[in-house]
């Protein structure tokens, strides 16, 4: 009982030096917008992570409490919708992050789509959740070192994110030292240019060439009509309930034609939720006819 009043109290400590009071009610109000807006299942263990992220959104808003911010979310005043997103999505990546995944491209993925897209000499890629293009510039680098002997083909990567922020950067393709300390020196020195403060690479205009960035909510419309040869969206469906993980790999299985593969990420299961596609390797996944 004494643990239980200390607990209390020091809750009651922290709510008082807060800048701002999130109540019961806001966070239910956030959790439905969420869930609504992004698809997302927000456990009640994130409220400190929305509240310093959206924090700071008032801050910059000059609002005193979140019922006034959430009242702009959801008229979407000045856009503060797209704010919203940006602030509660996250984006952890790196370049050739799970790389068996890319190895399984390399090898068995592209010598397989140029046969048989010999007649269409065409390739589709989507990297769904691109964050700042770690994953889509890894994708480029793997087919130009592939594919290059392919002269007049017709090969794109689409990659979208709700996050326009993230979008920014990854259009820029500008990344720190640190950021490719993990890459292969050879790959940093064929597909990157040292920037003028020699602390930074750019990515070369030949990777650049090969992708679109678009903003993509998943739970809207989608606007490509497929097929699509390969779907990357890996650490994106473990944020979704299962109704909604059942939606989107649904929408995803329209895109693609037997024999197409989506690429999931490590802890992330197609088990109970969709049979349109067979598990061929780690995480990997097989669109099956029909």
């Amino acid at each position: 009982m004494a643990g239980d009043n200390f607990a209390t109290a020091a809750a009651a400590d922290t709510a008082l030096l807060r800048e701002y009071d999130l109540s019961d009610d806001d966070f239910q109000r956030i959790r439905r917008l969420v869930r609504e807006r992004l698809g997302i299942s927000l456990a009640e263990s994130k409220r400190e992570l929305v509240y310093g992220r959206l924090s700071r959104r008032l801050r910059a808003l000059k609002l005193r409490d979140f019922g006034s911010y959430l009242q702009h979310v959801e008229a979407d005043d000045a856009g503060e919708l797209q704010h919203f997103c940006n602030a509660i999505t996250t984006h952890l990546t790196s370049f050739f992050r799970e790389s068996h995944h890319f190895d399984f491209l390399a090898e068995q993925l592209l010598p397989a789509l140029e046969r048989n897209n010999s007649r269409s000499r065409r390739m589709r890629f989507w990297s769904a959740g691109c964050s700042t293009g770690e994953e889509p510039y890894s994708i480029a680098m793997v087919l130009l070192e592939n594919v290059r002997h392919l002269r007049g083909w017709d090969i794109r990567i689409l990659a979208t994110d709700i996050d326009t922020n993230v979008l920014s950067h990854a259009r820029c393709g500008l990344y720190s030292g640190e950021r490719l300390e993990k890459l292969d020196s050879r790959r940093l020195l064929r597909w990157f240019e040292p920037a003028q403060d020699q602390q930074h690479y750019t990515v070369r205009d030949e990777l650049r060439q090969l992708i679109s960035f678009k903003t993509l909510n998943l739970m809207d419309d989608w606007p490509m009509k497929g097929p699509i040869d390969v779907i990357f969206c890996r650490n994106v469906v473990i944020y979704f309930d299962r109704e909604i993980q059942r939606r989107i790999v649904g929408r995803m299985a329209v895109l693609q034609r037997s024999d197409d593969h989506l690429i999931l990420g490590h802890s992330e299961s197609l088990l109970q939720v969709s049979s349109q596609y067979q598990l061929v390797g780690d995480t990997i996944h097989r669109r099956l006819a029909g």
